[in-house]
């Protein structure tokens, strides 16, 4: 369950685990505050350029929130157990309709059979490397929201009991969705809050569907697929740890817009998944001082990522 036992002292991995309410409440409240401040800056000068901005900003933020329950699902988020519940359920993932006990199930079993025919996650690499065109299309469904539309949709029937699973879907397979009627509710509950304060914040009554809704089908989409194509796309299927996952070395821009929260450190997080994600670059660091850098999995930015998941020939 540990691979980087083999390659870490449990003085290093005990160092690098440990976590901390003040680094939980500062992730939590900066994805927060960038919501609301990209929300404010279209309310201070409303254009299509700031509107456009804000769009971004919060779609990418909402993959940072469905990061800080990824955070949360592997207890690293809050060092008090009974915060990082509450904040990876309530803060993270019910206002991006997610369940953070059925998402922690889910993703430990993907953790323990990583790219082997029982990981409930292969489906979103093995298609992987596939042609420009197809990946293209995968991307123009995306943005132009099919892929929420369709998500939600199959959330509406979980619900119900009434629909198997979304093909095709790349936030379907990665959240990890068996929804019930009370996660439907809970979720309910964190959006009209959302409604709310959206509304207080910019005056305007449809700030929710413009500004959560909006990006959540569209923006959201793209970079959770981008994030699952450079973790696991295109990589050896194999139980090698070094060879099975992909370290991306996200510039600034792909950190703000694609990468938030050192998402990006994906092979160190799989050496040892409960490190807080702020201690993954450290655990990089130390795993080339060590020597293995020439072995691990590693791209240089997401544009090399996609290059190599499209190079398929048509």
């Amino acid at each position: 369950m540990t691979p980087g036992k083999a390659y870490l002292t449990s003085e290093e991995i005990r160092s690098l685990s440990a976590r901390s309410d003040l680094w939980g409440a500062w992730l939590v409240t900066h994805a927060w505050g960038v919501i609301l401040g990209a929300l404010a800056l279209f309310a201070v000068w409303p254009n299509a350029l700031t509107f456009l901005l804000a769009v971004i900003l919060i779609g990418s933020r909402q993959l940072g929130l469905a990061i800080l329950m990824h955070e949360a699902a592997h207890n690293a988020l809050f060092k008090t157990k009974s915060v990082n519940e509450w904040a990876g359920e309530w803060l993270c993932g019910r206002p991006i309709v997610a369940d953070l006990p059925e998402y922690r199930h889910y993703h430990l079993t993907h953790h323990r059979h990583t790219q082997t025919e029982k990981d409930p996650d292969l489906r979103l690499s093995k298609p992987f490397p596939t042609t420009r065109a197809s990946l293209m299309r995968k991307f123009l469904r995306d943005i132009t929201g099919q892929t929420g539309l369709k998500q939600r949709a199959q959330q509406i029937m979980f619900a119900f009991k009434m629909a198997g699973e979304v093909e095709g879907s790349p936030s379907s397979q990665d959240l990890a969705q068996a929804f019930s009627g009370p996660v439907i509710g809970r979720a309910i509950i964190a959006n009209v809050v959302i409604f709310a304060l959206f509304w207080a914040v910019s005056g305007l009554w449809w700030a929710w569907l413009a500004f959560w809704l909006l990006p959540l089908l569209t923006w959201f989409q793209l970079v959770l697929r981008i994030r699952n194509i450079a973790e696991h796309g295109a990589v050896e299927f194999s139980n090698d740890p070094f060879r099975n996952t992909r370290t991306t070395l996200a510039n600034p821009i792909e950190r703000a817009l694609v990468a938030p929260y050192w998402v990006n450190y994906h092979l160190e997080h799989h050496l040892v998944m409960h490190i807080p994600a702020h201690n993954l670059p450290k655990l990089h660091r130390l795993m080339i001082e060590k020597g293995h850098g020439e072995k691990m999995t590693t791209a240089p930015n997401y544009l090399s990522v996609l290059a190599r998941a499209s190079s398929k020939p048509a």
